[in-house]
């Protein structure tokens, strides 16, 4: 597996596209932004994009999806169903936010705790990691020992949890239960700032660690 991470959105929200060398088709993980950029990117690594996975509903994390669905004729997977509140807010979120106006959708396919997702030959297994909101998931590579784990997890912090239907313990749990038993050495890309793996969070993060 190799991945790119492109941060878009005045939030610099990190989107990750992913591919599979031995086909070259790809994912777009949280398409926030800049749908123009994120094609670009395809298109100078002469890749193939066969879908969009998104991690949660806030618009930073899925302003470009639908867009890029309809130009591409690709689906759209994910969040888990919990979220189709946000989906269908995106209007208000955008206006809280200052970001250009995006319509309401909904994916192709939920995703659930469980699925797989494939992309080539590469298999990303979901886990519904809920807390920022209620329908988040994480997408895990376990060949590449790589997660991409949206806004459940940060370099040192956490997911905010005030937002409408977050829930704190709800996301302390998801990350204890679901996230650290893939092991110290996965390392993951968050949806802002910068990457780091799960035993770095278990020794320092003072939210999750080890101690906390």
């Amino acid at each position: 597996m190799q991945f790119a991470v492109l941060p878009v959105t005045p939030f610099q929200q990190n989107c990750s596209l992913v591919w599979c060398e031995a086909t070259g088709q790809a994912a777009l993980i949280d398409p926030g932004g800049e749908p123009a950029r994120l094609l670009a990117a395809v298109e100078e690594r002469d890749l193939t994009l066969t879908r969009l996975l998104l991690t949660h509903g806030h618009v930073d994390h899925v302003g470009a999806a639908a867009p890029l669905a309809e130009r591409l004729g690709i689906p759209i997977e994910g969040p888990q169903r919990d979220d189709a509140f946000l989906l269908d807010a995106l209007p208000r979120q955008c206006a809280m936010f200052g970001l250009p106006h995006v319509e309401p959708f909904r994916p192709q396919r939920w995703l659930e705790d469980g699925d797989v997702v494939e992309v080539g030959d590469l298999l990303f297994e979901v886990l519904h990691c809920p807390g920022h909101t209620p329908g988040h998931v994480v997408f895990y590579q376990r060949q590449a020992r790589q997660a991409f784990v949206g806004d459940v997890l940060f370099k040192g912090s956490i997911g905010r949890t005030d937002f409408e239907r977050g829930d704190y313990e709800t996301l302390i749990r998801s990350i204890r239960e679901k996230l650290w038993p893939l092991g110290d050495d996965v390392r993951f890309v968050a949806g802002h700032g910068a990457q780091s793996s799960f035993g770095r969070e278990r020794r320092a993060n003072p939210f999750v660690g080890d101690d906390a």
